[in-house]
Order: C-alpha cells, then structure tokens, then sequence
C-alpha cells in the first residue's frame, strides 16, 4: 500500500483506552469513522491555537481515509486493527503527498512520494493520520522550542514546554486532538516529551521498527516509536509498525508481535501480580525535581509484590553527543541547496550554499553541525571522536580513559554490556525520564549545555540499543502554585516490549494515577 511493503499485522488487541472505544464504535456502527474523524479535527482546531501542535493538518484525506472505512463496513468487509483511529504523525517521517519538513524551513514544501515504513503499516491497518506533528529542527532539542515554524506549549500549562524533539505528538496525544502518535528518539525524543505531558511514550529496541523513510539525526541511535495515553493504546500501536522491512538494513528480522496479548485487565490481577520481579533503580538518575514522584512509585511496585533495589551506571552522556552529533554532521551535509533543501540566489556555488544554510537552519541546528564537524575534522578526530568511541572504566566514581595498547571496545559497547549485566540480574531497571517535571518556555535557550544535559537519564539506552516504556508515576509540585506530570521509565532488555508493557500496565492500572487528572488544555471527544 502506498509503494511500501506490507506485513501479517496481529488481529486481536484488548486494550482498554481510547483507541479501542474509537475502534470498538466504529465497528459496532455506534458512530461512523467519518464521524469520528470529524469530531477529532474539531477539536484539533479548536485547540490548535493554544498549543501550536502541529505543522501541517491534511483534512481532505483524512476524511478521504474515514470514508473507506465507513465504505468497508457497508459492503460487510473485514476492517483493519486500527480503523478510524486518528493518528498525528511526527514531522520527520515521510508522508506521500503530505509536506515533511522535519521541522526546518530547509524542507519547507517538500512532499516525498512515498511514506515511511510506519505510516505505510499504519494506514494498512485503518488508522487515519489527520497531520503532522510539530519538532525540534531535525529532532535537535529537547523542548519543541527549536522549530522552524513556531514553538509548541504543554497542555497541562501552556507556560511550559511540552519537551522534545516529539513534542509536537506528545502535546497532541496529552490534549486528545489525536488518539495517538508517532515519534522519534535518538537520545529521548519519545521519552522526555511523554514526561512532560504526561503521557505514555515507547522507544523500541533499535532495529525493532523499520527507520526506512525517517530523516536521519543520527542513524545508529533514530528509533521510531508510539506516544498514546495509556499502555494498551501504544501497545497496540506498537504491534502494527514493528517487524522486518527490506528496505531497512538495520531493522531486525524478528516477526511482528501483538504486544496486547500479555496484558491482564485490572479485575484479573492478584493481589500481588509482581510478586517474583526483580526491579531496580538507576541511582544517579533520582532527579531532585522528581525525587518524591518516584519514591512514591517504588513504594506501590513493592506493594504490589516486587523486590526493588539499587544499581550504579557510568554516565555516557559526554560519548552520547560527539557520536550523535557527528553522526547529524554527516547526514545533514545533503542539505545544500543541490541535492535537498530550498536553494538560495548566489553568483557562485560556496557563496550558495554558505546563503542556503545560514537561511534555511535554525542556530541550535547549526550549533550541532558545527560541533559535529570540529569532532570529525583532521587533528581532533582522534581526540575527539574516536577517544568518545573508546572503552571507558570507572575509577574513583568518574568517567576516565585508559591509554594501554590492548584493542578497547565502544563506548557504547561498554554500557551495552553494563546494562546487560544488570539486566540479568533484575527484570527491569527503573529511573525517572527527565530529571525536572516542565520547564519555563523560555528557560533554557539561552543556555543549550542546560539542556543537553537533561537528557542524562535517557541516552545510555539509545547508545545500548534497549528498549523501554515511560508512563506517568506522579506529579510534582511547582513552587509557583499547581503540580505537573512526572514520568518514570521502565527499561528492558533488548527485544523485551512484551514483558516491559505489561509491567507498565500493571503499574497504570493500580497506581491509576491520570485516573482523576486532565491538562488544562484538553479535547472532550
């Protein structure tokens, strides 16, 4: 369908949010797929101005889409495990006959012929995609305030930021102007975001989702993901855009899954479901900002029968961005005017593309590119580079190199195996996804090293390649006056969603902690 290969796609999910009531409608005619279709870009609209959550809205086809559902349906025909269910769709994902801009006014009306491997599986199961979702330049911040376009605002309070490069689609999912939405996440894109709104967001196993037709941050760390409101709504997500792609190398060969299948309803559960699972805690992860939501969540797994202890990681943060920006360096070379990117006037081909990226990349953009090629260039890459691409060992608490002759592995061959060690030891490893609940708009843009190390508690994952889930597990108290969500991340093992989602079901159905909460900003479907 639209060019792409398809896949078998799982047929049964029981999911309990709002992606199975829109389905579950839609199926037994309760409401029709245009119907609900309509409603949700009421509400899109009506919110849009608040929240700046998306780049592009393309009505006409998704009505389009909504209406050969409601034509499925009339002639008795079998519809997909995601019919009517409206999708927003992270802006650096190709969309055929949609604008993908990757939130930079580089790509600024550029519509690709095809879609990525995501969107293709998406639209093959039904699911509407009502537009794109706003971003970060490329996927480079941490705030949705590093747009091309605009900046986006949380929902919970529109004086904040909703996180980021994938704020965009955590905002939109937060507020409901869409069920769910897809994003990227090179160092935490999917996971600080669901943070911040209070949402659920899930980073695969690298390789588990095809990255085929999504623009490169960094290619050895770009995963693409679900963000929904609850657990069993990514999870059914999840189970249509995973699987093997021919057109990836880098995706996996294991078959797609349905990751629902696992989860157990609230009324089936015993009294101690986790009894037997062996967690831990990310000690330097607590995060002062975020330190009581989190002890209050530990505190409700031991309750629910789990052993809770404490585990130490070195910090690969440092490796983390010289790998990723000089990864960006060399994928974002290709937008110069010639090959991609809007051309500037210039009498001679320097002085072109010299015009084209000063006017089409935003600073943070162009500070990461920049920091990217100093670390690769003749006389630093050994320094630089190569020396974050070099084992590290932990000496005294801190991070040092050792200078012997024996062959050293990668960084991130190093916090693989360091992971992996203790992922042997318990079943999932726990800490919170940003180290503060939302910030200021504002705040930080003026400093980026601020920023860059927000993302401490969510790089080792991308450098190891494990997966993990982030749901809400409280809320803090701002001194200003009010509470904002705080999101806890449960880490796998590689290619262990299954096991991972149905621990965070069991958490978000007991600790029901949305259960009575709704951001400020919110779409009554």
């Amino acid at each position: 369908m639209f060019g792409m290969p398809t896949h078998t796609m799982p047929r049964r999910f029981i999911t309990t949010g709002s992606l199975n009531a829109a389905r579950l409608q839609i199926a037994t005619r309760q409401m029709s797929a245009t119907e609900v279709v309509r409603n949700y870009l009421s509400g899109l609209r009506r919110l849009e101005p608040q929240l700046n959550s998306f780049i592009a809205v393309d009505v006409e086809h998704a009505l389009s889409q909504a209406a050969a559902i409601d034509n499925q349906l009339a002639k008795g025909e079998e519809i997909g495990p995601l019919a009517g269910v409206v999708m927003g769709i992270k802006d650096n994902l190709c969309t055929q006959g949609l604008q993908t801009t990757a939130g930079s006014k580089e790509l600024r009306g550029y519509v690709p012929p095809y879609d990525a491997t995501a969107v293709a599986r998406l639209r093959a199961a039904g699911a509407v995609v009502v537009g794109k979702t706003n971003m970060d330049e490329f996927g480079m911040g941490s705030s949705c305030e590093n747009s091309g376009f605009q900046p986006t605002f949380n929902p919970w309070d529109t004086d904040r930021v909703p996180g980021g490069s994938s704020g965009g689609s955590a905002a939109a999912v937060a507020a409901n102007q869409c069920i769910a939405a897809l994003g990227s996440d090179t160092g935490g894109s999917i996971r600080q975001p669901a943070s911040f709104c209070g949402v659920v967001g899930v980073k695969p196993t690298y390789g588990r989702v095809s990255r085929n037709g999504l623009v490169a941050y960094a290619s050895s760390l770009d995963c693409v993901g679900p963000i929904a409101q609850t657990v069993a709504d990514a999870a059914a997500v999840l189970s249509v855009i995973a699987g093997p792609d021919s057109a990836d190398a880098t995706c996996s060969q294991r078959p797609s899954e349905d990751f629902t299948e696992g989860l157990v309803p609230l009324e089936q559960l015993s009294s101690k479901p986790l009894a037997g699972r062996r967690l831990a805690v990310i000690q330097e992860t607590s995060g002062e900002g975020v330190a009581e939501a989190l002890a209050a969540a530990i505190k409700h797994l031991q309750e629910l029968g789990a052993e809770v202890s404490l585990t130490c990681f070195g910090v690969g943060l440092p490796a983390y961005y010289v790998i990723a920006l000089s990864e960006a360096s060399s994928n974002l070379s290709r937008y110069d005017g010639v090959r991609y990117g809007q051309r500037a006037e210039a009498d001679e081909l320097r002085s072109m593309y010299g015009k084209t990226r000063h006017n089409g990349l935003g600073s943070e953009v162009a500070r990461r590119i920049l920091m990217g090629t100093y670390a690769l260039s003749a006389g630093y890459y050994d320094a630089y580079y190569k020396r974050a691409q070099q084992a590290s060992s932990q000496k005294g608490g801190a991070l040092w190199y050792s200078c012997g002759e024996m062959p050293r592995p990668l960084v991130r061959t190093l916090v693989q195996r360091e992971m992996g060690s203790a992922l042997q030891q318990y079943d999932a490893l726990l800490c919170p996804a940003a180290p503060t609940a939302a910030y200021r708009v504002g705040e930080k843009t003026s400093d980026p090293l601020a920023m860059y190390k927000g993302d401490l508690m969510t790089v080792n994952l991308n450098l190891a390649g494990l997966p993990a889930v982030c749901l809400p597990c409280g809320f803090a108290e701002q001194p200003s006056g009010g509470t904002l969500p705080v999101g806890m991340q449960m880490i796998g093992r590689a290619f262990g969603e299954g096991d991972l989602l149905q621990l965070a079901h069991i958490f978000e159905q007991t600790a029901a902690v949305m259960a009575l909460r709704r951001p400020a900003v919110y779409f009554e479907a």
